[in-house]
Protein backbone atom coordinates (compact mmCIF):
# COMPACT_ATOMS: atom_id res chain seq x y z
CA UNK A 1 0.00 0.00 0.00
CA UNK A 2 2.83 2.42 0.89
CA UNK A 3 4.55 1.77 -2.45
CA UNK A 4 1.28 2.46 -4.27
CA UNK A 5 0.75 5.73 -2.40
CA UNK A 6 4.29 6.88 -3.24
CA UNK A 7 3.84 5.89 -6.90
CA UNK A 8 0.56 7.82 -7.09
CA UNK A 9 2.20 10.88 -5.57
CA UNK A 10 5.00 10.76 -8.12
CA UNK A 11 2.54 10.43 -11.01
CA UNK A 12 0.63 13.41 -9.65
CA UNK A 13 3.82 15.52 -9.50
CA UNK A 14 4.91 14.41 -13.00
CA UNK A 15 1.48 15.32 -14.36
CA UNK A 16 1.69 18.74 -12.73
CA UNK A 17 5.13 19.30 -14.28
CA UNK A 18 3.92 18.27 -17.75
CA UNK A 19 0.84 20.47 -17.52
CA UNK A 20 2.91 23.45 -16.43
CA UNK A 21 5.34 22.95 -19.33
CA UNK A 22 2.46 22.77 -21.83
CA UNK A 23 0.86 25.94 -20.47
CA UNK A 24 4.08 28.01 -20.47
CA UNK A 25 5.35 29.97 -23.44
CA UNK A 26 8.81 31.12 -22.28
CA UNK A 27 10.79 28.33 -20.65
CA UNK A 28 14.31 28.21 -19.26
CA UNK A 29 15.88 24.88 -18.31
CA UNK A 30 18.88 25.39 -16.03
CA UNK A 31 21.10 22.32 -15.64
CA UNK A 32 24.14 21.23 -13.66
CA UNK A 33 26.39 18.20 -13.41
CA UNK A 34 23.68 16.00 -11.90
CA UNK A 35 21.80 15.66 -15.18
CA UNK A 36 24.82 13.96 -16.78
CA UNK A 37 25.49 11.52 -13.95
CA UNK A 38 23.42 8.74 -15.59
CA UNK A 39 25.60 9.16 -18.69
CA UNK A 40 28.61 8.07 -16.65
CA UNK A 41 30.05 11.54 -16.11
CA UNK A 42 31.07 12.22 -12.53
CA UNK A 43 29.67 15.21 -10.71
CA UNK A 44 32.01 17.50 -8.78
CA UNK A 45 30.65 17.75 -5.25
CA UNK A 46 28.90 14.42 -4.61
CA UNK A 47 30.43 11.89 -2.22
CA UNK A 48 31.99 10.19 -5.26
CA UNK A 49 32.56 13.43 -7.19
CA UNK A 50 35.68 14.53 -9.03
CA UNK A 51 36.87 16.89 -6.32
CA UNK A 52 37.01 14.06 -3.79
CA UNK A 53 40.13 12.62 -5.43
CA UNK A 54 41.44 15.60 -7.41
CA UNK A 55 42.51 19.05 -6.29
CA UNK A 56 40.58 21.74 -8.20
CA UNK A 57 43.24 24.33 -7.31
CA UNK A 58 45.78 22.32 -9.27
CA UNK A 59 43.53 21.21 -12.13
CA UNK A 60 40.90 23.91 -12.56
CA UNK A 61 42.63 27.24 -12.03
CA UNK A 62 44.88 29.34 -14.24
CA UNK A 63 47.60 29.33 -11.57
CA UNK A 64 47.49 25.53 -11.43
CA UNK A 65 47.77 25.33 -15.20
CA UNK A 66 50.72 27.72 -15.37
CA UNK A 67 52.54 25.80 -12.63
CA UNK A 68 52.11 22.41 -14.31
CA UNK A 69 50.42 22.56 -17.74
CA UNK A 70 51.53 19.01 -18.56
CA UNK A 71 49.74 17.54 -15.54
CA UNK A 72 46.60 19.57 -16.24
CA UNK A 73 46.52 18.53 -19.90
CA UNK A 74 47.01 14.86 -19.06
CA UNK A 75 44.03 15.07 -16.71
CA UNK A 76 41.85 16.87 -19.25
CA UNK A 77 42.78 14.54 -22.10
CA UNK A 78 41.72 11.59 -19.96
CA UNK A 79 38.47 13.31 -19.01
CA UNK A 80 37.70 14.39 -22.56
CA UNK A 81 38.11 10.81 -23.79
CA UNK A 82 35.54 9.65 -21.22
CA UNK A 83 33.13 12.44 -22.12
CA UNK A 84 33.41 11.67 -25.84
CA UNK A 85 32.26 8.12 -25.13
CA UNK A 86 29.25 9.29 -23.11
CA UNK A 87 25.75 9.32 -24.57
CA UNK A 88 22.81 11.51 -23.54
CA UNK A 89 20.45 9.98 -20.99
CA UNK A 90 16.69 10.36 -20.62
CA UNK A 91 17.15 13.60 -18.70
CA UNK A 92 18.80 15.19 -21.72
CA UNK A 93 16.11 13.81 -24.03
CA UNK A 94 13.38 15.14 -21.72
CA UNK A 95 14.94 18.60 -22.02
CA UNK A 96 15.23 18.39 -25.82
CA UNK A 97 11.59 17.22 -26.01
CA UNK A 98 10.48 20.39 -24.22
CA UNK A 99 12.09 22.39 -27.02
CA UNK A 100 10.36 20.25 -29.63
CA UNK A 101 6.95 21.34 -28.35
CA UNK A 102 8.02 24.86 -27.40
CA UNK A 103 10.54 26.66 -29.60
CA UNK A 104 10.86 29.41 -26.98
CA UNK A 105 12.72 27.02 -24.68
CA UNK A 106 16.33 27.81 -23.81
CA UNK A 107 18.78 25.51 -22.04
CA UNK A 108 21.29 27.24 -19.78
CA UNK A 109 23.86 24.74 -18.62
CA UNK A 110 26.85 24.75 -16.32
CA UNK A 111 28.03 21.53 -17.99
CA UNK A 112 30.91 21.33 -20.45
CA UNK A 113 30.07 17.88 -21.87
CA UNK A 114 27.96 18.93 -24.88
CA UNK A 115 25.32 16.27 -24.16
CA UNK A 116 22.38 18.65 -24.45
CA UNK A 117 23.29 19.40 -28.06
CA UNK A 118 23.96 15.73 -28.67
CA UNK A 119 20.43 14.97 -27.45
CA UNK A 120 18.96 17.44 -29.92
CA UNK A 121 18.61 20.70 -27.97
CA UNK A 122 19.28 23.69 -30.23
CA UNK A 123 18.97 26.74 -27.98
CA UNK A 124 21.83 25.97 -25.60
CA UNK A 125 23.92 28.44 -23.62
CA UNK A 126 27.07 26.78 -22.23
CA UNK A 127 28.02 29.09 -19.38
CA UNK A 128 31.22 27.25 -18.48
CA UNK A 129 32.43 26.50 -22.00
CA UNK A 130 32.87 23.16 -23.73
CA UNK A 131 35.58 20.62 -23.05
CA UNK A 132 35.87 19.69 -26.73
CA UNK A 133 37.34 23.06 -27.73
CA UNK A 134 40.65 24.66 -26.83
CA UNK A 135 41.87 28.24 -26.90
CA UNK A 136 45.13 30.17 -26.74
CA UNK A 137 46.24 31.80 -23.50
CA UNK A 138 47.35 34.94 -25.32
CA UNK A 139 45.64 35.45 -28.69
CA UNK A 140 42.03 34.89 -29.82
CA UNK A 141 42.72 31.52 -31.47
CA UNK A 142 40.21 28.72 -30.81
CA UNK A 143 39.90 25.29 -32.35
CA UNK A 144 38.42 21.84 -31.79
CA UNK A 145 40.15 19.40 -29.47
CA UNK A 146 40.40 16.90 -32.33
CA UNK A 147 42.52 19.30 -34.41
CA UNK A 148 45.23 19.72 -31.79
CA UNK A 149 48.53 17.82 -31.88
CA UNK A 150 49.05 16.39 -28.41
CA UNK A 151 52.23 14.48 -29.28
CA UNK A 152 54.07 17.05 -27.15
CA UNK A 153 52.60 18.54 -24.00
CA UNK A 154 51.57 21.20 -23.44
CA UNK A 155 50.30 21.96 -26.96
CA UNK A 156 51.13 25.40 -28.30
CA UNK A 157 49.40 27.95 -30.49
CA UNK A 158 51.08 29.22 -33.68
CA UNK A 159 51.77 32.43 -31.73
CA UNK A 160 53.97 30.42 -29.37
CA UNK A 161 51.74 30.53 -26.29
CA UNK A 162 50.13 27.55 -24.56
CA UNK A 163 46.77 26.19 -25.63
CA UNK A 164 44.35 25.48 -22.77
CA UNK A 165 40.90 23.88 -22.44
CA UNK A 166 38.15 26.30 -23.43
CA UNK A 167 36.37 26.04 -20.08
CA UNK A 168 35.83 28.45 -17.21
CA UNK A 169 38.13 27.70 -14.30
CA UNK A 170 37.79 28.76 -10.67
CA UNK A 171 38.54 32.45 -10.29
CA UNK A 172 37.63 33.25 -13.90
CA UNK A 173 34.62 35.25 -15.04
CA UNK A 174 31.86 33.63 -17.05
CA UNK A 175 31.61 34.83 -20.66
CA UNK A 176 29.89 38.21 -20.47
CA UNK A 177 27.66 37.71 -23.51
CA UNK A 178 26.45 34.27 -22.42
CA UNK A 179 25.81 35.32 -18.82
CA UNK A 180 23.97 38.48 -19.88
CA UNK A 181 21.76 36.49 -22.24
CA UNK A 182 21.06 33.93 -19.50
CA UNK A 183 20.07 36.64 -17.01
CA UNK A 184 17.85 38.33 -19.61
CA UNK A 185 16.10 35.04 -20.37
CA UNK A 186 15.54 34.44 -16.65
CA UNK A 187 13.87 37.83 -16.35
CA UNK A 188 11.24 37.08 -19.01
CA UNK A 189 10.71 33.35 -18.42
CA UNK A 190 7.38 32.27 -16.97
CA UNK A 191 8.75 28.81 -16.18
CA UNK A 192 12.22 27.81 -15.00
CA UNK A 193 13.14 24.15 -14.54
CA UNK A 194 16.38 23.40 -12.70
CA UNK A 195 17.83 19.91 -13.06
CA UNK A 196 20.85 18.40 -11.32
CA UNK A 197 22.36 21.58 -9.94
CA UNK A 198 23.38 22.37 -6.38
CA UNK A 199 22.54 26.04 -6.96
CA UNK A 200 25.75 26.96 -5.16
CA UNK A 201 28.06 28.16 -7.95
CA UNK A 202 27.61 31.87 -8.57
CA UNK A 203 26.89 33.89 -10.59
CA UNK A 204 25.07 31.12 -12.50
CA UNK A 205 23.12 30.07 -9.39
CA UNK A 206 21.40 33.45 -9.44
CA UNK A 207 19.40 32.47 -12.57
CA UNK A 208 16.40 30.75 -10.89
CA UNK A 209 16.27 33.44 -8.20
CA UNK A 210 16.13 36.20 -10.82
CA UNK A 211 13.22 34.37 -12.41
CA UNK A 212 11.48 33.86 -9.07
CA UNK A 213 11.69 37.55 -8.24
CA UNK A 214 10.05 38.28 -11.60
CA UNK A 215 7.15 35.94 -10.79
CA UNK A 216 8.27 32.86 -12.70
CA UNK A 217 7.04 29.39 -11.75
CA UNK A 218 9.98 27.29 -10.51
CA UNK A 219 10.36 23.52 -10.84
CA UNK A 220 13.36 21.90 -9.17
CA UNK A 221 14.44 18.37 -10.11
CA UNK A 222 17.27 17.15 -7.89
CA UNK A 223 17.87 14.11 -5.64
CA UNK A 224 18.77 16.37 -2.71
CA UNK A 225 17.25 19.60 -1.51
CA UNK A 226 19.19 22.80 -2.18
CA UNK A 227 19.00 26.47 -1.21
CA UNK A 228 16.45 26.84 -4.02
CA UNK A 229 14.04 24.18 -2.73
CA UNK A 230 12.10 26.44 -0.31
CA UNK A 231 11.34 28.76 -3.25
CA UNK A 232 10.40 26.05 -5.76
CA UNK A 233 6.73 25.66 -6.66
CA UNK A 234 7.28 21.97 -7.48
CA UNK A 235 10.13 19.82 -6.19
CA UNK A 236 10.85 16.36 -7.67
CA UNK A 237 13.50 14.45 -5.73
CA UNK A 238 13.69 11.30 -7.83
CA UNK A 239 15.08 12.12 -11.27
CA UNK A 240 15.48 8.76 -13.00
CA UNK A 241 15.01 7.31 -16.48
CA UNK A 242 11.52 6.00 -15.74
CA UNK A 243 10.27 9.38 -14.54
CA UNK A 244 11.84 11.23 -17.46
CA UNK A 245 10.22 8.74 -19.86
CA UNK A 246 6.86 9.31 -18.16
CA UNK A 247 7.31 13.06 -18.50
CA UNK A 248 8.07 12.73 -22.21
CA UNK A 249 4.97 10.55 -22.60
CA UNK A 250 2.81 13.05 -20.71
CA UNK A 251 4.17 15.90 -22.84
CA UNK A 252 3.45 13.94 -26.02
CA UNK A 253 -0.21 13.48 -25.07
CA UNK A 254 -2.30 16.20 -26.68
CA UNK A 255 0.83 18.33 -26.91
CA UNK A 256 0.36 22.02 -27.36
CA UNK A 257 3.12 23.33 -29.62
CA UNK A 258 4.44 26.86 -29.18
CA UNK A 259 6.41 28.27 -32.09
Amino acid sequence: MTVLIIANKIIKVLTQIAERIKSSDKIVVFTGAGISKDSGIQTFRDADGLWKNFDPQKLATLDGFLKDPVMVWKWYISRIEKIKQAEPNMGHYFVSHIEKINKKTFVITQNIDGLHKKAGSKNVIELHGNVETVKCLKCSFKTEFERVDFSELPPRCSCGSYLRPDVVWFGEALPYESLTKAFNLAEIANLVITIGTSNLVYPAAEIPFIAKRKGSFIIEINPEKTVLTPYADIYLNNPNSDNYEKLISLLSTNEKKVS
